[in-house]
């Protein structure tokens, strides 16, 4: 008998990259559904397991599981050939998902142009203005969404009638505009967008559907959800670290538009975080070390971009922004990952406020300014030694790693139910009302 949870969502505490991957591919035996709810190919979720790793950036986590559906819904921007190019790596390595997988008719379709226009902004906003984005063209897909006109979605793609006109109007207005803006249309062609259009047209159209209809239906029939965030909180287009943010809501607030389905039915709200803080891109980092130690966490944790590859930006636990994160998103348990990474430190900061202009702030100023000029009050706490990558219990933690969890509890006011201690699916321990539906984890060799 499957062992199951209500409804459940698991997101990103920070500015993405905090493990959700393995979280959710640890959860996904106790579910029938696993979503995607926002974002778009800038997403990078990374899950170790059996010695294979894969790297999945549009595809739901639950695709590596044969017992799930991965739905991929409305409010996710979809780039059609990096959605074809999972898929196909996928099944040169044995994983068939296309009969488990299902793609939103309404949700919007990111084209060259939309890549052409991210990269042609980053450069033209220089070193010193830009987003620091992935040039995936998530942004702009969204925009065009807001400006409806010129935005295509998934039933467009599939419907032939008058597609050709549309598409060769909408890169000719895109031409115009990049020539006045840039002093280039970057390279933009009609044949190369029609082309891309008639391949997602004859890959693809068999996975997509009204997902919003499937979701309720299987509500109905007693089938269980596992929402799956991408990015993180603090990137939030609403709540995030504004300019400096994605496109989409983050975190569970962004399940109802981004699914179809009312938030309420989601009880159990995971927040994923580290037990140190990390960023990709520009934008303020308050407790940013750029030191040695900085460049030590990032080589030990491996911290380079599941999707760009850049190295990303280390510092100690942001409990301040950790804490403005859980509030906002609702968060009734946390995963801390990366607990392995802090062991062999000495001691181990903890940011517990910030100070700006002789002011002691307890969580995030709206005012970029503001935010870029506050200091971390930094508390520190012993570190333990020892390596935890066989740990399998709590309680087997060292005596030091387990006051750590306990006061990141505190600043946060979240218990900490799974904690990792490695990149593999078995090296992560949990507790709490969580256990009821992870089942021992296996090599993914064994379900294949």
């Amino acid at each position: 008998m499957k062992r199951q949870l209500e409804h459940a969502c698991v997101f990103g505490l920070g500015w993405g990259d905090e493990g959700k991957g393995k979280v959710v591919d640890l959860l996904c035996p106790g579910f029938d559904v696993v979503v995607r709810y926002n974002g778009g190919a800038n997403a990078g979720h990374t899950v170790c397991a059996g010695g294979e790793t894969f790297k999945l950036h549009l595809l739901p986590t639950g695709v590596l599981h044969e017992n799930a559906v991965g739905v991929i819904g409305p409010g996710v921007v979809v780039d059609p050939l990096a959605l074809i190019a999972e898929i196909d790596q996928l099944a040169a390595r044995g994983i068939d998902v296309v009969p488990r997988l299902r793609v939103s008719d309404r949700a919007h379709v990111v084209l060259a142009y939309h890549k052409i226009e991210d990269q042609l902004s980053e450069k033209a906003a220089g070193e010193a203005g830009k987003i620091g984005t992935t040039s995936r063209g998530i942004g702009p897909c969204y925009a065009d969404k807001m400006r409806r006109t010129p935005a295509v979605r998934m039933a467009d793609l599939m419907d032939e009638r008058d597609l050709a006109p549309r598409i060769r109007a909408l890169v000719e207005a895109k031409q115009a505009a990049f020539r006045a803006v840039y002093g280039t249309d970057g390279g933009l062609a009609f044949d190369a967008v029609m082309s891309d259009v008639q391949t997602a047209r004859s890959r693809i159209s068999g996975v997509v559907c009204d997902t919003t209809a499937y979701l309720h239906e299987a509500m109905d029939s007693g089938r269980s959800l596992l929402f799956e965030g991408a990015n993180g909180l603090l990137l939030d287009v609403d709540h995030g670290t504004y300019p400096f943010v994605t496109s989409s809501s983050t975190g569970p607030n962004g399940i109802g538009p981004g699914a179809g389905v009312p938030p309420t039915v989601v009880r159990r709200l995971i927040g994923v975080c580290k037990a140190y803080s990390t960023r990709v891109g520009s934008g303020p980092f308050v407790t940013e070390l750029k030191d040695a130690v900085g460049d030590r966490i990032r080589e030990r944790g491996k911290e380079y971009g599941t999707t760009t590859g850049r190295p990303r930006r280390c510092g100690w636990f942001d409990a301040v922004a950790c804490r403005y994160s859980a509030r906002i998103g609702g968060a009734t348990d946390i995963a801390l990952l990366h607990l392995d990474t802090l062991s062999e430190f000495e001691e181990i900061g903890v940011c517990v406020a910030y100070r700006c202009e002789g002011i002691t702030l307890r969580t995030l100023p709206a005012s970029l300014s503001q935010l870029e000029a506050c200091q971390p009050v930094i508390e520190f706490l012993p570190g333990w030694s020892g390596d935890l990558s066989g740990v399998r219990h709590f309680a087997e933690l060292p005596t030091n790693a387990r006051e750590y969890i306990e006061r990141i509890e505190a600043l946060v006011g979240v218990p900490v139910s799974i904690a990792g201690v490695g990149p593999d699916r078995s090296q992560t321990l949990v507790r709490g009302e969580l256990q009821r539906i992870v089942t021992p984890p296996e090599p993914v060799g064994s379900r294949e």
